[in-house]
């Protein structure tokens, strides 16, 4: 009896590993090299005599075109499978920034940086992967699975950061650039992976998918994913505006040269362990409670490193505090609109609520840009920041996440 059980169930572990491996992967490679856009922004300004603010825009505009894309990306993912998404997406990524590696001037590196690294981050990343994720693991163990997924896309940002500033001192800008986009070539297969349920005649019992626009329409009207989509700008506004502007923050700060690149790879590094983290309170605790403490840690955090005095430790220390509440809130996120939603429109319900994280992104990244040549400081978004994400804490906690029985948003696969 214990021997069939195995073979019974083995194969579905394997086939969920699989899955998760592949996710990790993917979103490693995709979060990762977005990470690294704040260590271009000096050697653009100096090398090429481009202004900080048209450098912020064009990495604030990729954050912008990401979230607008994001629900097509999962709509496409959700109907048709994750494997052409991710192909096209790793595609036009390493497209994205082999344009950026040769642009003489602003309006290539906008369309190289912030057009094509938006549409190709938006198919390679979250809004694809954790809804592959979503769909094959059992309810009880998908937010860890998520968390999981978002841990190991972490390792990314660990590799990538000190690679890219080791490449870009010794070879220069575009040959950095021209690396990391045969990295994203390499991981165009891996969406295969991710719908290796479907390939493998698993029993997949759903209901074509519904319009877009009915499935976004019921679910605007619950007020809980209002909410959660308000909120979730916070997020975006404060990661992107640390992510693209901590490394010349520091620099400003006179600290030593290479601290900021160690402090983002500091910030995944421990974001491995805080988006696991995450992802077991979020199958422990309810998971906007989660998100709402998230939100107010990450506030206190952000607003000590901003008054206290700066040192190499207090950066240090700051960088590992956010990075155990960086990412997190991508899995308690997702795995809150699974709740309450089911996965069947998962890409597509996600896909709108991280819409409002990317406009976050958008403004987080250039306002820091444009306040610093405006002001010739970053005072005003620090403190903008922490103002945020006290608000987006009190938002957090009223939400109700009692499953709603709309049948064309509940329809769930067979596990």
């Amino acid at each position: 009896m214990s021997t069939a059980n195995s073979k019974r169930y083995a194969p579905a572990f394997n086939q969920t590993t699989l899955v998760i491996l592949a996710g990790a992967l993917i979103l490693s490679a995709a979060m990762g090299i977005r990470q690294t856009f704040g260590l271009f922004i000096g050697p653009f300004s100096f090398d090429r005599g481009l202004p900080v603010t048209l450098i912020a825009f064009a990495i604030a505009l990729h954050n912008l075109v990401w979230g607008f894309a994001r629900p097509f990306a999962g709509a496409a993912a959700d109907r048709y499978g994750s494997a052409p998404v991710v192909a096209f997406g790793a595609t036009t990524f390493a497209a994205g920034l082999g344009l950026a590696a040769v642009a003489p001037g602003g309006a290539m590196l906008i369309v190289g940086m912030g057009l094509l690294v938006g549409i190709g981050v938006s198919c390679t990343t979250f809004g694809v992967v954790l809804p592959a994720v979503g769909r094959i693991a059992s309810p009880e163990k998908r937010s860890m699975a998520m968390g999981l997924v978002s841990a190991g896309g972490s390792a990314g940002q660990v590799l990538m950061v000190p690679l890219v500033q080791g490449i870009r001192l010794n070879a220069g800008i575009a040959t950095s650039l021209f690396t990391l986009a045969f990295l994203m070539l390499l991981i165009a297969p891996l969406g295969m992976v991710l719908d290796r349920r479907a390939r493998l005649g698993a029993p997949v019992q759903e209901a074509p998918a519904a319009p877009l626009r009915k499935v976004l329409a019921e679910a605007a009207r619950h007020r809980g994913y209002r909410l959660l989509t308000l909120g979730f700008f916070t997020c975006g506004f404060q990661l992107a505006f640390i992510a693209t502007h901590l490394p010349e923050y520091l620099s400003l700060c006179h600290m030593p040269i290479g601290l900021g690149a160690t402090a983002l790879a500091l910030i995944g590094l421990f974001n491995m362990a805080g988006s696991w983290a995450c992802g077991w309170l979020g199958g422990r605790f309810r998971q906007h409670h989660v998100l709402g403490w998230l939100y107010l840690i990450r506030s206190v955090t952000i607003g000590a490193f901003f008054v206290l005095p700066k040192s190499a430790l207090s950066v240090v220390i700051f960088a590992a505090v956010m990075g155990l509440t960086w990412l997190g809130t991508v899995p308690l996120t997702s795995g809150l609109v699974a709740k309450v939603f089911g996965t069947r429109h998962l890409g597509s319900l996600f896909g709108v609520c991280f819409l409002s994280h990317q406009i976050g992104s958008f403004l987080g990244a250039w306002l820091g840009g444009l306040v610093f040549d405006l002001t010739g400081s970053y005072s005003l978004l620090w403190e903008a920041t922490v103002l945020a994400g006290l608000v987006a804490a009190m938002l957090h906690f009223p939400i109700d996440d009692t499953s709603v029985s709309t049948p064309a948003l509940r329809v769930e696969p067979a596990q």
